[in-house]
C-alpha cells in the first residue's frame, strides 16, 4: 500500500531524529508547513534519551545499541533529499589533510532546552583522507554514513600507559551509505575511518560527559594503531600529537 503524504513525512522525521538532523531542515525552512509542528516532540524524545544516559537509566553500552537501532531505521534516500547534501557538497571545501568539521545548532527550534545534552557534526573527506585515528574519554558516540565509502576501524582501549595504549581491533570494514557505528568508554572506543570514495560524509551525535566517575578531559586522544603487536592480538599503540597523527594518517 503506498502510504499517504502525512505517513511519508511522520516516517522520515522518525529518522532524523535518530541522526540529529532535523535542526539542519528546520533552520533552512525546509521541512513542509504540515510537519513542522511535529519537530519539537520528535526532538524531544532525543533529549530525553540522553537524559537517561547522563542519569544513570541507560548504561552507555545500551545507549549505543539504542542509538544503532535509531540508525538503522533511516530512509538515506529521503534524508539525503531532505537535507539537500548536494548543497552541503558545494559550500563545504573538504581539505587536503584530515577532515572538514561542520557544527550544527538548535538555536531555531522552539520548545527545547537551551542545553539539549549532545553535539552533532558532519565530517567529510577527500578520496585517500582521514577522520585520524583517535578515541576520547567519557563520550558516547553515534555515526551514520551520509554518502561515500569509507574504511572504518575500531579497536577497544585495554590499558592506559604513559606513552602508549594497549588497545585490541574490534571492527575492520568498509562503511557505505547508510552504515553506522557507536563508541563509548566501555566497547570500541578508538574509531580510525578512511575516505575510500572520490568524497564521504559521516554525521554524528556525542554526549560528552555522561559518566561523573570517568576523568580526564574527552578531547581527541590521537592513537597510532600501526604498533608492536602482542599476544591475544592487542597491540601496543603509542600516544601521538594531532599534528603527527595527522602527518601519518590524515
Amino acid at each position: 500500500m503506498t502510504p499517504t503524504r502525512r505517513q511519508f513525512s511522520a516516517q522520515v522525521l522518525g529518522s532524523l531524529v535518530a541522526y540529529g538532523l532535523i535542526e539542519t531542515l528546520w533552520s533552512r525552512d525546509l521541512l513542509a508547513d504540515e510537519v513542522k509542528p511535529t519537530v519539537g516532540a520528535w526532538l524531544k524524545d532525543l533529549v530525553e534519551m540522553t537524559k537517561d544516559l547522563r542519569g544513570r537509566k541507560l548504561t552507555d553500552k545500551e545507549f549505543q545499541a539504542k542509538m544503532e537501532a535509531l540508525y538503522k531505521k533511516v530512509d538515506l534516500k529521503a534524508l539525503c533529499s531532505l537535507v539537500k547534501l548536494d548543497d552541503v557538497e558545494k559550500k563545504v571545501k573538504l581539505p587536503d589533510n584530515g577532515a572538514s568539521n561542520t557544527g550544527i545548532d538548535f538555536k531555531a527550534v522552539e520548545g527545547l532546552p537551551a542545553d539539549v545534552g549532545f553535539g552533532r557534526q558532519i565530517f567529510g573527506c577527500k578520496k585517500g583522507r582521514s577522520i585520524v585515528p583517535h578515541g576520547h574519554l567519557n563520550m558516547c558516540t553515534g555515526f551514520i554514513i551520509l554518502k561515500g565509502e569509507w574504511e572504518g576501524k575500531h579497536y577497544d582501549r585495554v590499558e592506559t600507559h604513559k606513552e602508549h595504549y594497549i588497545i585490541k581491533p574490534t571492527i575492520d570494514q568498509k562503511f557505505a551509505a547508510g552504515g553506522v557505528s557507536t563508541i563509548s568508554d566501555h566497547k570500541d572506543n578508538i574509531h580510525w575511518f578512511k575516505a575510500v570514495s572520490e568524497t564521504a560524509y559521516i554525521f554524528n551525535v556525542h554526549v560528552i560527559g555522561y559518566d561523573p566517575d570517568i576523568k580526564g578531559n574527552s578531547g581527541r586522544l590521537y592513537v597510532d594503531p600501526d604498533g608492536e603487536k602482542l599476544a591475544g592480538g592487542l597491540v601496543k599503540a603509542a600516544k601521538m600529537t594531532s599534528e603527527a597523527c595527522h602527518k601519518k594518517y590524515g
